[in-house]
C-alpha cells in the first residue's frame, strides 16, 4: 500500500491483445452472425476488410467509409436489452481468451493499492462488464450514441490514439493521479501517446512498430502466452449462456476492432 498522504497511482491497460489473447474480431465474429443480427454478407464485409488493412493498409476515406458502415450496424437497436444481454453472457466470450499473466498483474497492482484503469477502443457496452470481472477501478471505452434509448449509428467518443492520453491525463487531473509514478500497458503503436503519458510504460505482446519504440526508448517488452479461463482464476459465479446473447455483445467489439485495425494501418503506412 501506498503510504498516507502520497498521490494515488493507478495501472492503464489496454483490452484485446493486451489482456484479452487475441482480437475482438476473431472473438466475436462467429457468434455474432450465429444470432442473426447481421447478415452474412455484412460479417464477410467486415471480415474482408479486416484482411486489406492487416496486408496492405488503407487510406482516410477508407478507413471512415468502415468506421461509418460499422457503427451504422448497431443504429436502431435497444440499448437496455443489449447490455442486458452482454453482461448474461460475456464470461462465454471472455473466459477462454483473457491472459494469465494479464491477471496476475491486475491482481499485483491491486495488491500495491494502485487503481487498475481499462482503456479501450472498444465498446464500453462490453469494456464495462469486462472491467467488472476483472476487479477494474474505472474503464475508458469507445461511446455509441444513443436517442430515446436506442443506439442511432454514430460515435459519441471514440477512444483511439491521442485520445487515449487525453483520457488518461483528464482521468489523473480528476482522482489525483501521480502518473510519473503510474504504468501503461498495450500491444499498439498507436497506444505509444498514452504510454509516453505515464511513468512506467511497457509493451505488451508488441506489434512491430510499437517494438521499435519501445527498444528505442527502452521500455521493457513482455511476452503474454497463457490463455486463462477467468471463471476459474478469479473463482467468479457461473455464466447463463445464450447464443443471441453473445451476438449481441459481438457487435461493438466488432466494430472498434475492425476501425482500429485500419486506423492502425493507415497510420503506419
Amino acid at each position: 500500500m501506498a503510504p498516507q498522504g502520497t498521490p494515488p497511482t493507478a495501472a492503464f491497460f489496454d483490452l484485446d491483445k493486451t489482456i484479452i489473447a487475441k482480437s475482438s474480431v476473431l472473438a466475436f465474429s462467429k457468434p455474432f452472425q450465429a444470432g442473426g443480427l447481421i447478415s452474412r454478407r455484412a460479417v464477410l464485409r467486415s471480415a474482408y476488410a479486416q484482411f486489406v488493412f492487416m496486408i496492405g493498409g488503407a487510406d482516410h476515406d477508407q478507413v471512415e467509409k468502415m468506421r461509418q458502415f460499422m457503427s451504422q450496424l448497431c443504429a436502431g437497436w435497444d440499448v437496455a436489452t443489449v447490455r442486458e444481454i452482454v453482461a448474461d453472457t460475456l464470461h462465454n466470450i471472455v473466459d477462454p481468451l483473457v491472459y494469465d499473466e494479464a491477471v496476475q498483474l491486475i491482481l499485483e497492482h491491486k495488491a500495491a493499492g494502485r487503481d487498475v484503469v481499462i482503456v479501450s477502443t472498444s465498446g464500453s457496452e462490453v469494456v464495462e462488464p469486462i472491467g467488472e470481472m476483472l476487479g477494474a477501478d474505472r474503464v475508458i471505452a469507445t461511446r455509441l450514441a444513443e436517442e430515446d434509448g436506442r443506439y442511432t449509428g454514430e460515435i459519441d467518443y471514440y477512444a483511439y490514439a491521442e485520445e487515449k492520453a487525453n483520457a488518461v491525463r483528464a482521468l489523473a487531473q480528476e482522482v489525483g493521479y501521480d502518473l510519473a509514478e503510474s504504468y501503461g500497458y498495450s500491444d499498439s503503436v498507436t497506444d505509444v501517446p498514452m504510454l509516453e503519458t505515464v511513468g512506467h510504460p511497457f509493451a505488451v505482446n508488441p506489434d512491430k512498430e510499437l517494438r521499435k519504440v519501445a527498444t528505442a526508448n527502452e521500455w521493457p517488452i513482455l511476452q503474454f502466452t497463457r490463455p486463462v479461463e477467468l471463471q476459474s482464476r478469479l473463482h467468479l459465479p457461473p455464466p447463463k449462456p445464450t447464443l443471441a446473447a453473445l451476438a449481441v455483445g459481438g457487435v461493438v467489439a466488432v466494430g472498434a476492432a475492425v476501425i482500429i485495425g485500419a486506423r492502425k494501418r493507415s497510420l503506419s503506412a
